[in-house]
């Protein structure tokens, strides 16, 4: 049995934790500084992570592979068995061009740029975030709004900026999931948290983007439709996330924050003609204009219904008994580690749900899909192993990230870097989600941020006498404020808008709004850790 230390470097707290972030500042500086592709990043500081776990923490070499190993298999499964199902999906509405159908049905709904902004880049980025993730929101969303005749830059910033509230619950809850697993806090528990965290960032988010793309004439005019599309938003993910289910967290909110706003009486009314000069800068694609037959507007829906639909019946709890009997639990080979206490480490049993993960879930809805699009089984397999290949890299790099935080989990790093952290005491609530925001806006991921940094912030949180789901909370809810400012967004939206070599310019427009909504993150979480609002906590 191998038995973690805190303190294995010259007996000392604070040399140990400064050995123990080796891997994450080489993973920083590879991608903040050095600029290097996220993939190999964390390959070199896996590498980092395994040396320091057997050179100076003492881990033996077998089960320092062994725990990489395991992380490298959460990593495929489930987090990007999700995400490559959750692709293949609407892989298969491009390809059957159901999803121009869903475009223009959006741009029907109302032919004010305002609303336009919160049907496409709100509520429906919402819904890609919760089946894809990875950046495909904010490319497909600017793509829509450029063709609605929304100026380029406008378009990306709209998109950047609204891709923050359901980050925790993307990729069918890929984040929460992986917190859950990497910190062995239970996953209600965890999404509880969360769900009481970045609903309040929904509340403000739909005024931030009628400000945005038509100033105080946007907020004075269409103040209702925005903040009754953030409230239903907000209240929905608030209630999927803590009593139904994180999977559908992002889905039901984007549904239901759609539904309100355009059931407000303001969201219908045609927009004045000033306006749409002002705002519709651009050129306005011509197929809009194009009716498409009712059958297949409702064909074009049916993959998210079917989701749903399919998550639905999978909570109902005859069901979800069912389903976990296919779980397989199993002791993990070549590994047997102990916390400084002597206590055995829940990692030590790994836990396989086969038919109950997200993942399988819907890639059953995927084979329907297929059916309901009139997809031939042959060409379905085609686009799902593209789907596979058009996330190579992406896989790689999640594997990769996982696994680093395996190894410095198992050997003790996280461990001693999170007693360190532990000294800021009650000014640690604050700094918490300045920790998750720099992750992602590094990584590009609050899945990777959370892997890397949920760990170290439980450790800290329970030296520190705060609440350990709280802190693990706040990681992946001030990471979401970090992914509008990330390379890789950045790269995708100028990339989507065709202003490649403009990302700088980006930047500069969406840092600020990132840094406002951080700020009020930390203050929120500071709050739920007195008793100012820690009556909002579970």
């Amino acid at each position: 049995m191998f038995v973690q230390e805190l303190e294995p470097v010259a007996d000392s707290l604070a040399l140990s934790a400064l050995v123990a972030a080796l891997p994450l500042v080489t993973v920083m500086v590879l991608l903040g500084a050095v600029r290097m592709k996220a993939h190999r990043a964390g390959l070199i500081g896996l590498a980092v992570a395994a040396l320091v776990a057997w050179l100076a923490y003492g881990m033996p070499l077998g089960q320092t592979l062994s725990a990489g190993a395991q992380g490298a298999l959460f990593g495929l499964f489930p987090i990007m068995w999700i995400v490559v199902n959750a692709l293949w999906v609407y892989r298969m509405t491009v390809r059957t061009q159901h999803f121009d159908i869903l475009r223009r049905s959006f741009g029907r709904l109302s032919d004010d740029p305002r609303i336009q902004a919160l049907v496409i880049a709100f509520c429906f980025g919402a819904l890609l975030e919760a089946l894809a993730g990875f950046g495909a929101p904010v490319a497909i969303c600017s793509v829509m709004l450029v063709a609605l005749g929304f100026d380029p830059v406008k378009a990306a910033v709209v998109s950047l900026v609204a891709n923050t509230a359901p980050v925790a619950f993307g990729a069918m809850g890929t984040p929460v999931v992986t917190l859950a697993q990497v910190t062995g806090l239970p996953l209600d528990s965890v999404a509880s948290v969360v769900g009481r965290q970045t609903p309040l960032l929904a509340l403000v988010v739909p005024l931030v983007l009628v400000g945005l793309v038509d100033g105080r004439r946007g907020l004075r005019e269409t103040w209702a439709p925005a903040l009754g599309c953030g409230f239903a938003f907000a209240a929905a993910q608030f209630a999927a996330a803590n009593y139904v289910s994180a999977q559908l967290a992002d889905i039901g909110a984007a549904l239901v924050g759609a539904a309100a706003l355009i059931a407000v009486p303001g969201a219908r009314r045609p927009a004045a003609e000033p306006v749409r000069a002002a705002v519709l800068t651009g050129v306005r694609s011509e197929d809009l204009d194009h009716e498409d037959p009712r059958r297949e507007v409702v064909r074009a829906y049916a993959p998210y219904a079917l989701i749903v639909a399919i998550f639905s019946v999978a909570q109902i709890p005859p069901v979800k008994r069912l389903l976990a009997e296919a779980t397989r639990v199993f002791d993990w080979p070549f590994l047997d580690v102990a916390s400084p206490e002597g206590k055995p480490v829940g990692a030590n049993v790994f836990t396989m749900p086969l038919v109950s993960t997200g993942g399988t879930l819907v890639l059953l809805a995927g084979a329907v899909t297929a059916f309901v699009l009139g997809v031939r089984g042959r060409v379905a397999l085609r686009e799902w192993a593209a789907t596979v290949h058009e996330l190579r890299y992406a896989i790689l790099t999640v594997t990769s990230v996982l696994a680093l935080a395996y190894v410095m989990n198992l050997s003790g790093q996280a461990a001693s870097i999170g007693h360190l952290v532990a000294a800021a005491g009650a000014g640690l609530a604050f700094l918490s989600p300045v920790l998750g925001w720099f992750g992602v806006a590094v990584s590009g991921s609050d899945t990777s941020a959370n892997a890397l940094f949920g760990a170290l912030q439980v450790t800290a949180a329970r030296e520190s006498g705060l609440s350990p789901e709280l802190l693990a909370a706040a990681n992946s809810s001030g990471g979401v404020l970090g992914k509008m400012m990330s390379p890789q967004n950045l790269t995708i939206a100028c990339a989507a808008v065709g202003l490649a070599g403009k990302e700088g310019d980006l930047l500069r427009k969406v840092l600020p709004w990132s840094l406002g909504l951080l700020l009020v993150m930390c203050l929120i979480v500071t709050a739920q850790s007195t008793p100012v609002l820690g009556w909002m906590l579970p």
